[in-house]
């Protein structure tokens, strides 16, 4: 997650850059704008404006999408969760969106039917997202941000910040190129700034931070060139990783979980603060609290728990191109010592879920169940979960 908020003095800086020309001079001016509301997708303003000016007179970026969003609300329905059973203009709006982006529908215009439901699971599987057939908050912002392509719509740092598979796009290509945003996360945060700067000065454009036409041929003529589909934060974290000290004591652990296994949750806490980690524990719904005040306390390790009724599994962060190579070596640490302890088993998932995709560090959120099992054998499930970050600790197991 990249978590610190824009800087006003920046954005004047920014804008008095636009009065000297470069490529500021052919794309917006950022501004700010207020908060964004709860039913409304970060991006919404900026992306009305931009479709209505492409429908007056035509877009100058690459592969616009103006076409493929025409007639399709950028704002939450209201109504969310939409599940099977329910029928009207959001309904319609959810169907439109899916065939957007390729996951047609026939016949149940404006009816949330077998064949909806359908499409939302095949969409929600590709994205890494829980799939229950259920369209809410994270998979309609999902759905909204698998929308954009890079060249649609000028990319800056501004708060709230801009999301979507375009950032995930620049930010691969930054880091095959070896500019570091930290982390491919799809959210344009400080660091991937400061790496768009970065490739500027390297190419000799104007480092306004920017990405328009100019940046975006820039970054076309050289990723041609490239083979390797390695990006530098995958390699960063690798190397973070292999030179990490091989204890638990001193490390910076961070545990929570929605509420409804806090009892775990405060073992397993209990127990690395015996062995001598520093841990922070939470106990809330509130996974995007938890991931940035776990990246403002600088965690080195997040561990999430929620009691699930189905899709069980120890999922970890990975995306189209990137994954985290930590999270994925601590799932399987927790899959394992869990396995023989719950009915059902907990396979490892790659997954684009807030509380992984907005954490720093290695993460892992595991989902288990049922109720009837989870809950009398909680001492053994902390336990089991304790030695899996004791294990991950003194050896990641990178390959």
């Amino acid at each position: 997650m990249q978590d610190d908020r824009a800087d006003s003095r920046r954005d004047r800086r920014r804008a008095a850059r636009q009065a000297d020309g470069g490529q500021a001079q052919r794309g917006r001016c950022p501004r700010h704008r207020p908060p964004v509301r709860s039913h409304e997708h970060p991006d919404h303003d900026s992306l009305r404006r931009r479709r209505a000016r492409q429908a007056s007179r035509g877009s100058q970026a690459e592969g616009s999408s103006a076409g493929r969003s025409r007639g399709v609300s950028l704002i939450a329905p209201h109504g969310l969760p939409l599940r099977r059973g329910d029928a009207g203009d959001a309904v319609r709006d959810l169907q439109r969106r899916l065939a957007l982006i390729g996951y047609a529908i026939d016949g149940e215009s404006q009816e949330f039917g077998t064949e909806t439901e359908a499409s939302l699971r095949r969409f929600q599987s590709d994205r890494g997202l829980v799939v229950d057939g259920i369209c809410g908050p994270q998979s309609w912002n999902a759905l909204v941000e698998a929308d954009h392509r890079l060249g649609d719509r000028l990319l800056y740092y501004r708060d709230p910040m801009m999301r979507g598979d375009d950032v995930a796009d620049l930010q691969r290509r930054l880091g095959q190129l070896g500019f570091d945003p930290h982390w491919v996360d799809g959210i344009l945060g400080p660091r991937t700034h400061r790496a768009i700067q970065q490739f500027q000065q390297n190419v000799g454009l104007a480092d306004d931070g920017l990405v328009g036409r100019s940046t975006i041929d820039a970054l076309n003529r050289l990723t041609r060139r490239t083979t390797s589909g390695v990006t530098i934060a995958e390699v960063r974290e690798h190397e973070r990783l292999r030179h990490q000290p091989n204890r638990v004591e001193g490390r910076r652990i961070v545990v929570g979980d929605t509420g409804d296994l806090p009892v775990i949750v405060q073992a397993v806490a209990r127990r690395l603060r015996q062995l001598g980690a520093d841990v922070l524990s939470f106990s809330t719904p509130d996974l995007s609290h938890q991931a940035r005040i776990s990246n403002q306390w600088n965690g080195e390790i997040y561990l999430g728990v929620m009691l699930a009724i189905d899709n069980f599994g120890v999922s970890y962060f990975a995306m189209s191109g990137f994954e985290s190579v930590g999270g994925r070596a601590l799932a399987q640490r927790c899959s394992t010592a869990l396995e023989p302890l719950l009915a059902e088993p907990a396979p490892t998932r790659a997954m684009r879920l807030s509380i992984l995709r907005e954490t720093k560090m290695p993460a892992v959120w595991c989902r288990i169940g049922p109720g009837d099992i989870v809950v009398p054998r909680a001492p053994h499930i902390a336990r089991a979960l304790t030695d899996a970050i004791t294990d991950w600790c003194l050896d990641p197991g990178l390959q």
